[in-house]
């Protein structure tokens, strides 16, 4: 007989470590001018740390503020952007996902065709997603929630959601099941207008 599936849940497990929040993330990156072009002058991320690598001086490392105090920073050197797919695998990074205001959708869209990026554009059920690539080829998705969702409720009603959504039967998290959970939680719903779009199930590699 096969083991129960893990729970998922809000509340802390009994765990000997609790983190207390994403500090940074760092990325092997190619050079700076590309890589501040892209998440500075495209995504808008302040540059608000740039000092040598201190592991290797040769490199630069580039600290970038993802718009909630949360960093992402940058190994750079002199090496050539490539932004062809990076190679998949155990232990590789699929994707980097930032948020942005729901009414910006279209802004966020028209600024990606200016800058000549390729996109497309998901609903994945409980928020909506544009994925383009970064000028090292890694994947960039800019998400956004398709209803009002306080920030420091989110794990809960995404815990209550998918409660919801196992009771029900569903495959994947849907508006109908954020919708229960939100008034489940006595959370206004609060829906914003995006473009319709399809799910992208299987599409996004």
């Amino acid at each position: 007989m096969p083991d129960e599936p893990v729970p998922v849940g809000a509340d802390r497990p009994d765990s000997p470590i609790h983190t207390t929040g994403t500090d940074h993330v760092t990325i092997w990156g190619s050079n700076a001018e590309d890589t501040i072009a892209f998440y500075r002058d495209l995504l808008g991320m302040p540059l608000v740390l740039r000092q040598p690598n201190l592991d290797d001086p040769s490199q630069t490392h580039l600290f970038f503020d993802t718009g909630d105090g949360r960093i992402l920073t940058f190994f750079v050197g002199d090496r050539p952007s490539n932004s062809r797919p990076q190679p998949g695998g155990v232990g590789s990074v699929h994707h980097l996902a930032f948020r942005f205001a729901p009414e910006r959708f279209a802004d966020v869209m028209a600024a990606l065709d200016e800058d000549g990026r390729g996109y497309n554009v998901f609903d994945r059920g409980i928020f909506q997603s544009l994925y383009t690539r970064d000028q090292d080829g890694l994947v960039i998705e800019l998400a956004t929630d398709k209803y009002e969702i306080p920030d420091d409720r989110r794990a809960e009603v995404l815990a209550t959601t998918q409660r919801i959504r196992e009771a029900d039967g569903a495959e994947y998290a849907e508006d109908e099941h954020l919708e229960a959970a939100l008034r489940e939680l006595d959370i206004e719903v609060e829906a914003h207008e995006l473009p319709d779009a399809a799910s992208g199930v299987g599409g996004v590699e």
